[in-house]
């Protein structure tokens, strides 16, 4: 068995701390990942990535975050969507419903 890798940082007067480069890659975080903690009885702690909530969909999360930050660059870019332009969309969808919590079908469709 190897020896640990042991690492340190430090505590700012807010209480906060840079994650180690090296943890990050170990944990394979991210920015706004969360971190697990598991306090063991003898004081120790253990830290791991915390597992993606189910309904979490890092895609979608990234794509959101490019549109704020996107929108707060370039505010003066942003326009109301024109009646014109509604109606467009509304004749190519009609009345269709779609229920957001179906499954996808398997056959790609």
């Amino acid at each position: 068995m190897s020896a640990p890798f042991e690492l340190e940082s430090t505590l700012t007067d807010r209480y906060q701390t840079t994650v180690p480069q090296t943890v990050r890659y170990a944990l394979k975080l991210n920015k706004r990942d969360k971190i697990h903690y598991t306090i063991q009885p003898n004081g120790a702690v253990f830290m791991t990535r915390a597992a993606l909530d189910e309904e979490d969909d890092p895609a979608l999360g990234q794509f959101l975050g490019f549109l704020a930050r996107d929108m707060t660059a370039h505010p003066q870019k942003m326009q109301a969507m024109d009646t014109a332009l509604m109606q467009r969309i509304q004749s190519l969808v009609g009345e269709l419903e779609v229920d957001l919590d179906a499954p996808l079908p398997t056959d790609g469709e």
